[in-house]
C-alpha cells in the first residue's frame, strides 16, 4: 500500500493525523536546576501540527547531564517544570514523547554536585571536548566503568524517569539509544570492554538496552514506550565494525507491543531495510539526507521524508523544524522553507528559538 506523509497512522495508543515527526534536538534553554521553562513550552506547542514531537534529550539522573542548559526528569520540581509545556502542546492539539538520555562517558565533572567523574560501561574517554558558558572546552575525562549492581541501579533510573515523565503529561517516552550516548557506548566495539553479563558477545552488550526497555515498558506500559538507534554512528568517538548484526540481535530481544522503533539512518539504506523487515511494530526512520547541516544526529529533507516512506510509518525531520515551526502546512503547500540560524540553536533565550515565522 504506498502511503503518504499525510496518513494517519496508529503509534501506541494514539492515532498520529500524520506521520511526521519532529525529531528530537538539544537547545539548551533549561534553566540552571534543570527544569523546562516557558519559553520552552512555547517553542514546543508552536510545533504541534507534528504527528509527534519527541524532545530534546532529557537526562534521568544528575550523573546521566551530558551538556549545561539541559533539562532532567529526576525531581519533582523538574516533573512540575514539564507539565507547562505537555499541556502547552496538547492543548494546541499536538502529542508529544519524552527522550530519555543518559549521557555516559560524555558528561564532565563540571555538571555535577559531587565533581565526580562520569560512568560509563568501561573506562574509556570519548576523545571528545565539552564546552562550558564561556566557550572554554575541556576534554571528555576518562570515565569510571559502572559495577554490575551499579548498571541495574542505572536501569531503575530510567525507569523513575520514565514514570515522571507520565506523571508530566507527556504521552510516552523515548529511550534514547543513540549519538554515543550510554546505552549506545554498551552496544559500541571501543566503549564496551566489559568481561561480565554486560559485554563480550553480541547478547552481552544488548542486555542494557533490553533491560532498559523492559524496565521502562513495565512501568509505564509498552505502547507508551519507544527507543532510538543510531547503527553505525561514529559521534561522540563511537566505532561500530559490524553494527547489522549487534542491532538485529537487539531487535530480536525488544517486544514489538513498543510504540515504535526510531532508526537513524547513518550508513546505507540496505542497514535500514533490513531493520525494518526484522522489526514488524511502528517503525519511524530519520533519513539521511538534505542540504541542511546534520543537527544532533536528526537530519532530514522534504524530498527524503516521503523517499523514506518505502522503509518506515513514521518519518523524523531534525533541521527542518528549528525554523519551520508549521512545517506540515508548509509542506503540503510546497514551502517556501526557512534556513535555520544555526548560530542561535545553544545560544540560550528567545532569538532563533520562538520566533521564527509561520506562513
Amino acid at each position: 500500500m504506498t502511503k503518504d506523509l499525510f496518513d494517519t497512522v496508529r503509534v501506541g495508543t494514539l492515532t498520529l493525523p500524520n506521520r511526521l515527526a519532529m525529531a528530537p534536538m538539544s537547545r539548551s534553554r533549561a534553566d540552571d536546576r534543570g527544569c523546562a521553562t516557558s519559553l520552552m513550552a512555547r517553542y514546543y506547542a508552536q510545533r504541534a501540527t507534528a504527528g509527534l514531537i519527541i524532545t530534546e534529550s532529557i537526562h534521568p539522573s544528575e550523573r546521566g547531564r551530558s551538556h549545561l542548559a539541559t533539562p532532567g526528569l529526576h525531581s519533582a520540581e523538574q516533573m512540575r517544570s514539564w507539565r507547562e509545556v505537555t499541556g502547552a502542546v496538547h492543548a494546541a492539539g499536538g502529542r508529544i514523547f519524552a527522550q530519555l538520555a543518559h549521557g555516559g562517558r560524555i558528561g564532565h565533572p563540571i555538571l555535577y554536585s559531587d565533581g565526580g567523574v562520569p560512568v560509563a560501561p568501561s573506562a574509556v574517554a570519548s576523545g571528545g571536548m565539552f564546552r562550558t558558558a564561556d566557550n572554554v572546552l575541556f576534554d571528555h575525562p576518562v570515565p569510571r566503568a559502572l559495577l554490575t549492581g551499579e548498571v541495574r541501579d542505572v536501569v531503575a533510573e530510567f525507569e523513575t524517569a520514565a514514570r515522571l515523565a507520565v506523571e508530566a503529561g507527556f504521552d510516552g517516552v523515548e529511550l534514547h539509544g543513540g549519538n554515543g550516548h550510554l546505552i549506545h557506548q554498551f552496544l559500541g566495539d571501543n566503549t564496551n570492554l566489559r568481561s561480565d553479563g554486560y559485554g563480550g558477545s553480541a547478547a552481552n552488550r544488548i542486555r542494557f538496552a533490553a533491560e532498559v526497555v523492559e524496565a521502562v515498558a513495565e512501568a509505564i506500559g509498552p505502547h507508551r514506550t519507544a527507543i532510538r538507534l543510531s547503527p553505525g554512528n561514529p559521534y561522540n568517538g563511537m566505532e561500530e565494525a559490524f553494527p547489522a548484526s549487534v542491532y538485529a540481535c537487539l531487535l530480536d530481544a525488544l517486544p514489538r507491543e513498543l510504540a515504535y522503533l526510531h532508526i537513524v539512518e547513518w550508513e546505507s539504506r540496505t542497514l535500514v531495510e533490513m531493520l525494518w523487515q526484522r522489526w514488524n511494530g511502528v517503525f519511524m526512520l530519520n533519513p539521511r539526507s538534505g542540504t541542511l547541516p546534520r543537527f544532533a544526529g536528526a537530519f532530514g529533507s522534504v524530498e527524503g521524508a516521503f523517499d523514506a516512506l518505502g522503509c518506515a510509518d513514521v518519518v523524523s525531520l531534525g533541521g527542518l523544524w528549528l525554523s519551520n515551526p508549521d512545517l506540515p502546512a508548509r509542506i503540503r503547500v510546497g514551502g517556501p522553507f526557512a534556513e535555520p540560524d544555526m548560530g542561535t540553536v545553544y545560544r540560550g533565550g528567545h532569538r532563533g528559538y520562538d520566533d521564527y515565522p509561520m506562513l
